[in-house]
């Protein structure tokens, strides 16, 4: 389990957030936040987040109590993220910090590597 925390890591300030759309939506405990890397967006990468259920082959994090779905591809491009939660002047949202992008899209929602 050591080994799969250091794909992602959360935030306090994500954490907080997930955990309140999570009782907003209602959402049973089998279900958890679903991270992802799919093909497209300007820079050929995209991130994906999502509430989902557990896919027998992911990758699951736990993070205070909010547990993270990963499937076996997408942990590959999403190992060493942090997941972060901005809430300024700029805008609102969940912001992904990849430190292995080498190039990124302005809207910071797609990356190469």
């Amino acid at each position: 389990m050591s080994e799969q925390r250091n794909i992602v890591n959360l935030t306090e300030k994500a954490i907080e957030q997930v955990k309140s759309i999570f009782e907003a939506e209602n959402k049973g405990e089998e279900y958890g936040l679903r991270l992802g890397v799919v093909g497209g967006g300007c820079s050929g990468l995209s991130y994906k987040i999502d509430f989902d259920t557990k896919n027998e082959k992911d990758n699951v994090l736990e993070f205070d109590g909010v547990k993270v779905f990963i499937d076996l591809k997408s942990s590959i491009y999403l190992k060493g993220v942090t997941l972060d939660f901005k809430d300024g002047l700029n805008g609102k949202g969940f912001v992904f910090v990849n430190p292995n992008a080498t190039n990124t899209c302005g809207c910071g929602e797609s990356f190469s590597v």
